[in-house]
């Protein structure tokens, strides 16, 4: 027996061409997508949204993506999808010791 699909998505990326692409993909598949574009704004969504997953940008304004996982790891248990055009090895290492599940760079 396979686990059902996760049904809430929250999308935070400063890009809102691209936020509104990856959002309409989701809503097709059938799931409930909230989209955000600061890191700020982001950690409050995660708190009051209460997404499954969250793809989240390193590069946003107010806060970077790397902060927002290390807040958002300290009260919820979503996985995280980065999702950035940083491609160093470093950034993925610090990305995945934060606490995301996966680092997929862009473009994808």
């Amino acid at each position: 027996m396979s686990a059902p699909l996760p049904g809430r998505i929250l999308v935070v990326d400063d890009e809102a061409d691209l936020t509104q692409l990856i959002e309409g993909y989701l809503r097709k598949a059938g799931l409930e997508v909230a989209v955000r574009h600061g890191g700020l704004e982001a950690v409050a969504a995660v708190r009051d949204f209460s997404p499954d997953v969250l793809v989240l940008d390193l590069g946003l304004p107010g806060m970077d993506g790397i902060e927002v996982c290390r807040q958002v790891r300290t009260f919820s248990n979503c996985h995280v999808l980065m999702l950035t055009a940083r491609d160093d090895e470093v950034d993925k290492i610090v990305g995945l010791s934060v606490g995301a599940d996966d680092y997929v760079t862009k473009p994808f």
